[in-house]
């Protein structure tokens, strides 16, 4: 038995009738070591009924010897197909087993990558929304009118790409944002940000939409700046709602619109702000790869946005 267990041992030759063991309990016994090797049986011609218990309790084959000595090259052949198989079998758990550990250690490292992410997010988001809080307090205390909107358009343009970072590092998942979260809590940002209670009637309506975290910065600036040129210009003589809509148009695509029922736009005018905002919403519409678009049929000021949910895939450099 002990010899079973050499390293070295390669396949055993088994016969069911020893003194002592019997083959089945010598095998079970064999079976029980680590690494054993294959077991060949060795058994007459009338025992067919163990060969087959033999089988069951884990022999790799069995051979039925005869007087003549003729199973000896039976036995040979048995043994180098045990030896074989073994090989293979060995071979394949070995391999498993490389590929078990490096699934783990790629595991290990996505999940340390994803919380030094989430840690990164967090400082940003940090960082930006003091930014923001000193921008407000700035705005506050500025003398000229100009200075206070360009102060207060520059804290929401700081509080779009902060809540994009918040969202990441609250989230299990930093390859992705859910837009419809994040436009909620922007919203909300933008309330508590606005004076005198002028984005009041400011609403959301949004479907479940996810996007990466640059896609999801550019949706977040474009509703920013969309908001704000309402606020400035829909309602000259008063505050009047504005709403912002965010639906799954299907085929992986979503459609984001910002509208108001104010004054709205002469024919063949162009948006109202012409300054810094409007310059931003092109080049957010760039980054998203789609127009932004004027509803001139609607009563007010709508302006929408189709684009993809997931970013565009880099075209391959052709072959030099």
């Amino acid at each position: 038995m002990a010899l079973a267990a050499h390293p070295d041992i390669d396949v055993v030759a088994l016969d069911l009738y020893m003194p002592g063991l019997s083959g089945i309990e010598t095998l079970e016994r064999i079976h029980a070591m680590e690494n054993h090797p294959p077991v060949v049986v060795v058994t007459g011609a009338q025992d067919s009924r163990m060969a087959v218990a033999a089988l069951k309790a884990g022999a790799f084959d069995y051979v039925v010897k005869d007087i003549q000595g003729e199973f000896i090259f039976l036995l040979k052949a048995a043994l180098s197909g045990a030896v074989s198989a073994m090989r293979m079998r060995r071979a394949k758990e070995a391999a498993e087993a490389e590929v078990r550990a490096a699934r783990d250690r790629f595991e290990a490292l996505a999940a340390e990558r994803a919380l030094l992410m989430r840690e990164v997010n967090h400082r940003v988001g940090n960082s930006l929304q003091m930014i923001a809080s000193m921008l407000t307090l700035h705005a506050n205390a500025a003398p000229s009118s100009d200075v206070k909107e360009a102060l207060t358009d520059a804290t929401g343009r700081v509080l779009a790409v902060a809540q994009v970072h918040r969202r990441l590092y609250t989230s299990d998942d930093v390859q992705s944002v859910a837009v419809d979260q994040y436009l909620d809590a922007l919203i909300e940002d933008l309330r508590r940000s606005s004076e005198t209670n002028e984005l009041a009637q400011l609403t959301l309506a949004a479907e479940p939409v996810a996007v990466d975290p640059d896609r999801a910065v550019a949706v977040g600036v474009i509703v920013n700046e969309l908001v704000m040129n309402a606020l400035k210009y829909a309602y000259p003589d008063g505050k009047g709602p504005i709403r912002v809509d965010l639906r799954a148009s299907g085929k992986g695509r979503a459609e984001l619109s910002v509208e108001d029922d104010g004054v709205g736009m002469a024919p063949n005018a162009q948006p109202k702000s012409t300054g810094l905002g409007q310059r931003i919403v092109r080049a957010m519409g760039e980054k998203l790869g789609v127009r932004v678009e004027i509803d001139r049929a609607h009563r007010g000021t709508r302006v929408t946005v189709s684009f993809d949910v997931r970013k565009p895939q880099a075209a391959a450099r052709p072959a030099a």
